[in-house]
């Protein structure tokens, strides 16, 4: 317990760490322990916004719970898109290759950009008919259509949030992450 309480002591601490030499199986877990704690706070933010909706209305809770279920899939492209920049600017980093990483991290970026457009413009324009599909009451779509798009709409944030926090691990700047969000 002590050991693993050393290691989240020292993948927390900011400083820098050559992950290019010494155990593989250290430098997993140092890189791994930012990004869990990301997730852990993520899903603790989803369940108080949860708790507040919840109190407002049932269709507001059921238009939230609709929404996010497709907007999970958003959270899924993300993290599918912003891995390969990552697995690519660790190594350029590795071979103290700057550009060619900051070079991988701008496509990744333009490609979240269009990603977010062919996801969004559907999005904000078929609400109504996306929580249709999804089961949703009358109320709840009357109701929820607002918010539905808005979600829709500023999908990129959500796809830049998991790119830029991965682009800023694979550099190996997690503290730097987390001072900018």
């Amino acid at each position: 317990m002590r050991r693993i309480a050393q290691l989240f002591k020292e993948a927390l601490s900011g400083e820098e760490h050559e992950y290019t030499s010494g155990s593989i199986r250290r430098a997993i877990v140092l890189l791994s322990i930012p990004m869990i704690l990301e997730m852990v706070m993520e899903s603790f933010f989803a369940l108080v916004d949860t708790f507040f909706v919840a109190r407002v209305s049932a269709d507001a809770l059921a238009t939230v719970g609709i929404t996010e279920s497709i907007i999970t899939l958003v959270y899924a492209l993300a993290i599918g898109i912003s891995t390969a920049p990552v697995a690519m600017i660790s190594r350029f980093i590795g071979q103290k290759d700057p550009d060619q990483a900051a070079r991988a991290a701008k496509q990744a970026i333009y490609l979240a950009l269009g990603v977010s457009l062919l996801l969004g413009i559907p999005g904000v324009v078929f609400a109504p008919e996306i929580l249709q599909l999804m089961g949703g009451s009358e109320g709840v779509i009357r109701d929820g259509v607002n918010y539905t798009r808005i979600m829709f709409g500023s999908n990129l944030v959500i796809m830049l949030l998991f790119l830029l926090n991965g682009i800023f691990r694979g550099a190996g700047r997690w503290r730097l992450r987390r001072l900018r969000s």
